[in-house]
């Protein structure tokens, strides 16, 4: 116990630099030679248990594909069914004369050689039709071996196979093409559909090659062997050629014909997978070495070894590699902290590490550039609300207005219209006072429909019947608890009338105020509309608007500015979700829609605009007392 306490407390007194060495060494040197050695054990173990499960898989998808091209090879005799000549031909029972059997021979020889060997299969070699003592034949190969006649006297007319396929191979028959071409042999007899009289036997030579095509990717190794065999062991196909057409004596010891096992072979154990069919009768085999499976463990085993020996000697650079990774990025950190201290905000932390030092970096660099968009953004939307008192402010006294609104008051003045006289600089004295006045982004609803009404009520003096609006409410709450951005609807107001009248005699404009649902935020917005019978907008201008409005490309004075203006301010204080959306057709009218958030008073706290309380409040007692003189 007293020398546990020492060599704790021994350890204790050791540097920072020595224990981090001994915890690596202990963490790494031992775990990794264990590891390495279990892990050997056990990839050799599960790569045979892998490839006895899963090659069996692919060796029953490899039956199937065999199969169906088996099954497309023996629906080929149908195709003399297409012919009413050829079937004619096999229903002759007697000639004439020598020269009508020949003919017919040519015939019918031509035409196996244009459906069979010039179709589209290009395994079929050769085709060979014996009827009623007539042999019909076209081959791409000639061959040798046998005597037709005799070699299938058991194969003919009284054979009953009636219309199924038998495949016959090569040794059964003693056939042999040119250069050993392997094959096997697709017998049919053809029936008579009409009768029901058998008309011949059809044999088809097929060349194997599509089962190498069928295999062409299974098995890339030099050393695994697949081949294809009847239950006798006679092989049709093997990866050997050579061994095409030899005897698998082994196939009796199998112990199953569907699964994996091990075998005992001449270069040390193997793992043969199996798998038959039962449509064929043939067993399709793969065999690889066990070694050649473990070939890649093997490797993995000596990249481990040196590994585990390189670190070892390699631990004291990384250690010291390590120190200075982690001291370096610390004191870069503190440097540019000192420059934040001051106001430097255009500073970023370069660390390439994903570790602590890398997340505490990222962490800094992510708050500087938070800090530097919060500070961008409150400028954007101070120059956005300057830009918009001025706007305001300039589009209510040009000189242009200020004429045409001091003329229609002289003109009432000359009338006698006092009462139109003192409502019109009533509402102009007002308008002044909102626009100048009141220092705030936000104001109510009530405040800023009450300004467009002003507005409108100015423009309906001067131009009488050629305009008409309305102004519905369909909101839940009062329009005094709910707040909306400054000078949104103005400039959307002040386009319609001027395009309007520009194009048509009379204007009518529709303003609704109401909640609905967003698609896009997920839940009640607010939303004016601003709706006019005006000559509406062509698509290909609508489309340049839209354009425009969303690059916030500030044009001038024309429409696109006060739309780019609207939609810039409120997307910058309430996110992409909001803004400005137009909806025209063109000769009829245009409908702009301007969707924010539901906003109170408490929100507006929250989100940083407090400051603005007095503003609204003072503007809200200016109009009072404004209205109270009147």
């Amino acid at each position: 116990m007293i020398s546990k306490l020492k060599h704790r407390i021994r350890l204790r007194g050791f540097r920072l630099s020595a224990k981090l060495m001994i915890t690596y060494v202990l963490l790494t040197v031992i775990p990794m030679w264990l590891l390495g050695y279990v892990s050997y054990r056990q990839y050799t173990k599960s790569i045979e248990e892998q490839i006895g499960e899963y090659m069996p898989r692919f060796l029953v998808q490899a039956n199937a594909n065999i199969k169906k091209h088996m099954d497309e090879l023996s629906s080929l005799p149908e195709l003399l069914f297409n012919s009413d000549d050829m079937i004619a031909i096999l229903r002759r029972d007697s000639y004439r004369s020598r020269a009508d059997l020949n003919r017919d021979q040519f015939e019918m020889n031509s035409y196996l050689a244009r459906t069979y060997l010039n179709g589209n299969n290009p395994d079929v070699i050769g085709v060979f039709l014996l009827s009623k003592n007539r042999l019909f034949q076209s081959t791409k190969l000639s061959y040798s071996g046998l005597d037709w006649h005799q070699a299938f006297t058991s194969y003919g007319q009284d054979l009953k196979l009636r219309t199924n396929v038998k495949v016959i191979l090569p040794r059964e028959i003693g056939l042999r093409f040119i250069d050993n071409v392997p094959y096997v042999l697709i017998m049919k007899q053809i029936e008579d559909v009409d009768n029901r009289k058998n008309l011949g036997t059809m044999f088809i030579a097929v060349r194997l090659s599509f089962i190498s095509t069928v295999l062409r990717d299974f098995e890339k190794s030099d050393k695994a062997d697949l081949w294809l065999m009847n239950r006798s062991g006679e092989i049709i196909y093997h990866t050997d050629p050579k061994k095409i057409g030899t005897f698998d004596d082994k196939i009796g010891e199998y112990p199953i014909l569907n699964g994996s096992f091990r075998e005992r072979g001449e270069d040390g154990p193997r793992l043969v997978s199996v798998n038959e069919s039962e449509d064929l009768g043939w067993v399709l085999v793969h065999s690889v070495p066990l070694e050649e499976l473990t070939e890649r463990a093997d490797f993995v085993r000596r990249v481990t070894v040196m590994v585990f020996v390189g670190v070892v000697v390699a631990s004291i650079l990384i250690f010291a590699l390590f120190s200075l990774r982690v001291t370096r990025p610390l004191k870069r950190l503190s440097r540019l902290m000192k420059h934040v201290e001051m106001g430097q905000f255009n500073v970023d932390l370069q660390v390439q590490s994903k570790d602590e030092i890398g997340a505490l970096a990222n962490s800094f660099n992510s708050m500087v550039a938070t800090i530097r968009e919060l500070i961008q953004r409150n400028y954007h939307i101070e120059i956005r609300q300057k830009e918009a008192e001025l706007y305001a402010l300039q589009s209510q006294i040009n000189p242009h207005f200020m004429y045409n609104t001091l003329e229609t008051i002289s003109m009432a003045v000359e009338e006698g219209e006092k009462e139109a006289v003192v409502e019109m600089v009533t509402l102009l004295g007002r308008m002044l006072r909102f626009s100048v006045g009141n220092k705030s982004k936000f104001v109510t609803i009530a405040q800023e429909v009450q300004h467009v009404r002003d507005y409108l009520t100015i423009q309906k003096f001067r131009f009488e019947d050629r305009l008409a609006f309305d102004i519905a409410y369909t909101l839940e709450a009062d329009g005094e608890s709910l707040y909306t951005p400054k000078f949104v609807l103005q400039p959307i107001v002040e386009n319609a009338i001027k395009y309007g009248l520009e194009a048509r005699k009379g204007l009518e404009l529709h303003i609704a105020v109401g909640e609905e649902f967003g698609a896009r935020s997920g839940k009640r917005d607010l939303v004016f509309r601003v709706r006019d019978n005006g000559p509406g907008i062509p698509a290909e201008r609508l489309e340049e608007l839209e354009r425009t409005i969303r690059e916030d490309a500030l044009a001038g004075r024309d429409s696109g500015f006060g739309l780019s203006n609207v939609n810039a301010r409120i997307v910058m204080l309430h996110g992409p979700d909001y803004g400005v959306q137009l909806h025209s057709i063109h000769g009829i009218g245009t409908e702009v829609a301007i969707r924010i958030p539901v906003t109170t008073a408490s929100e507006i706290e929250r989100s940083g605009h407090g400051e603005e309380r007095n503003a609204r409040e003072e503007t809200r007692n200016g109009n009072d007392s404004h209205l109270d003189s009147r």
